[in-house]
């Protein structure tokens, strides 16, 4: 008889929290004091560094599993930071008046930007109110009429004298809207042509040269009128800026005294001044209101209208510290922002007033938070981040320029100082494809948070839980816990951490739990959260996701999947599997047979062979091959052909956690002895024949439970898991309860030996020096089957030698013998 093999102790089935422990009633005892991240050492630490260093390569990449609370751990750490830090800048953008498709920026204290804006807003409305006005004045009508006087006056004595100089000499001056003409004149009257030919050559000729002379009088009179117009003109532009002097200079001069620390601002105004004056024909009438019934005004005049606007880009006159921008639609125009188009007679147009700001520019002095997931599914985003970081700039450009399309002219604005540091937050498993795939990933992410999602379940850790509970529960506005319910939390987050020596870090998921526990509170109308609440929250959140699971339970009961859970049988063992559904996740056995015969094709994987085996376990398989060689094959070759298979499965099956089971099964069909149906068994194999940690094991033993319950406790049914799981059991309480009552059982195992010895009953045996085992044990057993193949496989390939031989013997070509 085989030695009794210890089973997993009650009090490592399930590691439960003693409700007195915790020093509370209920989380309302708590302070106010905020809890702001659980554990995450790492994570802050790193947070810390990169937030804190001033080099603008040093951006931060948070990386982590979801709802491990990546995005409110970053938010918490960089509103920290903020807070300290000085307030940005305002921006703006404004005319250039030297190239007006370039708009240039102003940079200002908070604050200014608007205040700047409602300054340009009031000066160009007293501007076009006060013009007018002045222009319509008396007085400048006056100074004008006098201009205009003295040169009509002029113009009177050069035509004057050039008439009596013409008549002088028998001509006559025809003044017309086409312009001047002398002719022939006789008693004031032009001569008539008959008269013209009556003359004689002699004194046409003379009255030509004539002609020609006053001509040359008169053009040189023309261009003395002229100088005298242009004359008018410079005075009259003279008088015009004197007025509009008068007129704007005082109201510029109260801003340049307002603005007059800041320099791009005053360079600005006095950009401003000059071109009021240079284009002070606009201000001088009023704007003309829309006829009546008209539906819209005429257009605006690009001289004296919007440009002398001021866009504010960004106003930080309420920010406090530094911004902190979370942008969760990371587009290329929600990033770098872009031009806004109005419609006017058919036609779209731009101008610098129509420029909106980016998340870039909104977050610029400060921070800026985007998950990584959203920014790589934009690719233009993406690169686009990377040059402003390189070049440390905002440049807004065309969407449609990104394309490398042909686009519209349109407007290439001065680019704004980037001044920021970016935070991307996601899985790990992104950072390392960035960091091996994109180059300037790595110049420009330099700093890693890792995420741990989960954390060591000690006395300190379980105090820190039930401050995040209690936390939680007046962040979110529910009702408090009391004592045992925290317990049954805390007891949660070890089973979704698969460990009771650990707790979770997927906040995320527990906090869902307590928000439903505070549902079933609220229905029960407790005022407290309770043991029932959480437990009511917790096997409903099953409830809600398990459908595959009962429906693959009831196949088993009705035996359309045969599980057998009593006698033994040789060649076949209930293996155990996970089933993962992404919301949920359980375990069921799976029956598990070997096969084997005479031959050299080894051991056969047949779900291998249909292609529904996954690498891992292939190489489970294939590590079974190693361990049969190194135990058995010393002496002899393995002469066998064994084919190892999962009954009644119709997909992939993947993983090594099934190799041991698969061991079990091929060593039991060699040795002939039958496994016991009620024992299912599960862990990994080394080629030494150790039984190797595998996950999910809470979840396989709850499983085969299930069915043996289903089926019928007989008090010898149980689960093989290896040794090194036993920390990670966090069993369900009915079968702590059953183990409890001896109608269920766990063994711990920590080789093969250990497994074949409790599910066969039978001593698996020693290797002796001579190289044999035990007599009567398993592996003598099998040993001496290998054996006995061998010497089978040598006789048969002896006797079919000759055979081959004389098949194979060559023939004469000339007499075929």
């Amino acid at each position: 008889m085989p030695p009794k093999h210890r089973e997993v102790p009650v009090s490592k089935l399930r590691q439960t929290v003693d409700p007195d422990s915790l020093g509370f009633a209920t989380t309302a005892e708590f302070s106010e004091k905020r809890k702001g991240v659980v554990a995450q050492e790492r994570a802050v630490a790193a947070l810390d560094f990169g937030l804190g260093i001033d080099s603008p390569e040093f951006n931060i990449y948070v990386a982590g599993t979801a709802r491990t609370g990546m995005g409110y751990l970053a938010r918490n750490a960089v509103q920290t930071v903020a807070d300290k830090l000085p307030t940005p800048n305002d921006w703006c953008y404004v005319y250039n008046f030297r190239s007006p498709d370039e708009p240039r920026t102003l940079r200002l204290p908070p604050g200014l930007g608007n205040e700047l804006k409602r300054d340009m807003t009031e000066l160009m409305a007293a501007v076009g109110s006060e013009v007018p006005e002045i222009f319509e004045s008396e007085d400048y009508t006056a100074r004008k009429e006098e201009l205009v006087r003295e040169f009509h006056q002029q113009r009177a004595e050069i035509l004057q004298g050039l008439e009596g100089r013409v008549e002088s000499e028998g001509f006559m001056l025809n003044i017309s809207q086409m312009g001047m003409v002398i002719v022939p004149a006789r008693e004031g009257k032009p001569l008539e042509e008959a008269e013209l030919k009556a003359m004689t050559e002699e004194r046409r000729q003379l009255l030509r040269d004539k002609s020609n002379h006053l001509q040359g009088e008169m053009n040189a009179a023309v261009q003395r009128i002229r100088a005298y117009e242009k004359e008018m003109k410079a005075k009259l532009k003279e008088l015009d800026t004197r007025v509009a002097l008068f007129a704007v200079g005082y109201l510029i001069d109260d801003l340049q005294k307002k603005y007059g620390d800041l320099q791009e601002v005053m360079t600005y105004l006095k950009e401003v001044k000059n071109d009021i004056i240079n284009n002070i024909e606009g201000f001088k009438e009023k704007k003309d209101q829309p006829p009546p019934g008209f539906p819209f005004a005429p257009p605006a005049s690009d001289q004296t209208d919007n440009r002398y606007e001021v866009n504010v880009l960004v106003d930080n006159s309420e920010t406090k510290g530094a911004p902190v921008v979370v942008e969760t639609n990371p587009t290329y125009p929600n990033l770098f922002g872009g031009f806004e188009r109005k419609s006017q007679f058919g036609a779209l147009f731009t101008d610098f007033t129509l420029i909106r700001p980016g998340a870039l520019h909104q977050a610029n002095g400060g921070f800026l938070i985007m998950k990584a997931m959203d920014l790589l599914k934009w690719y233009f985003s993406w690169e686009a981040l990377k040059r402003a970081l390189r070049n440390q700039d905002i440049r807004i450009e065309d969407a449609v320029e990104q394309l490398g399309l042909m686009a519209t002219k349109t407007l290439k604005p001065e680019p704004i100082p980037l001044d920021i540091r970016i935070v991307l937050i996601g899985e790990h498993w992104i950072y390392q494809i960035l960091h091996a795939y994109d180059d300037h990933f790595q110049k420009l992410f330099k700093v890693k948070a890792h995420m741990d999602h989960e954390m060591d379940r000690t006395k300190k850790n379980v105090s820190t839980y039930a401050e995040f509970i209690a936390a939680s529960c007046r962040r979110n506005g529910l009702r408090p816990l009391d004592k045992r319910a925290v317990a049954r939390v805390i007891e949660h987050a070890s089973e979704l951490a698969g460990g009771s020596d650990k707790l979770t870090l997927q906040l995320g998921d527990l906090l869902d739990t307590i928000k439903e526990a505070d549902y079933w509170a609220k229905k029960k109308k407790h005022k407290v959260v309770g043991l029932a609440d959480v437990e009511k929250a917790v096997d409903q959140k099953i409830f809600r996701s398990n459908l595959v699971e009962e429906k693959l339970q009831e196949y088993i009961e009705k035996d359309i999947i045969i599980i057998e859970t009593e006698g033994q049988v040789v060649g076949q063992i209930n293996g155990l599997s996970v089933y993962m559904l992404g919301d949920y996740t359980f375990g069921r056995p799976s029956r598990i047979t070997a096969t084997v015969s005479l031959g050299r094709a080894g051991i056969v994987d047949i779900n291998r062979e249909a292609k529904l085996s996954g690498s891992i376990h292939t190489k489970g398989v294939l590590i079974l091959s190693g361990f049969m060689a190194s135990r058995f094959a010393a002496n002899h070759p393995l002469t066998l052909s064994a084919g190892l298979t999962f009954e009644q499965s119709y997909g992939i099956v993947d993983g090594d956690s099934a190799s041991g089971a698969e061991l079990f099964v091929l060593l039991s069909a060699l040795a002939e002895a039958p496994i016991k149906q009620g024992i299912a068994c599960t862990g990994a194999v080394s080629q030494r024949g150790e039984i190797l940690p595998i996950g999910g094991v809470t979840q396989k033993v709850e499983g085969f439970f299930a069915v043996c319950r289903a089926k019928g406790l007989t008090g010898d049914q149980g689960v093989i898991i290896p040794g090194a799981n036993v920390r990670d059991l966090m069993l369900k309480k009915e079968v702590v309860e059953a183990v409890a009552k001896g109608k269920f059982h766990v063994w711990p195992i920590k080789n093969v030996d250990q497994g074949l010895e409790i599910l066969t009953g039978i001593r698996a045996g020693r290797k002796r020096k001579d190289g044999t085992f035990t007599p009567g044990s398993i592996n003598a057993r099998v040993a001496a089957k290998l054996k006995d193949m061998a010497e089978k496989a040598k006789k048969s390939a002896a006797e079919e030698g000759p055979k081959r031989v004389e098949n194979e013997l060559p023939t004469c070509d000339s007499c075929g013998q």
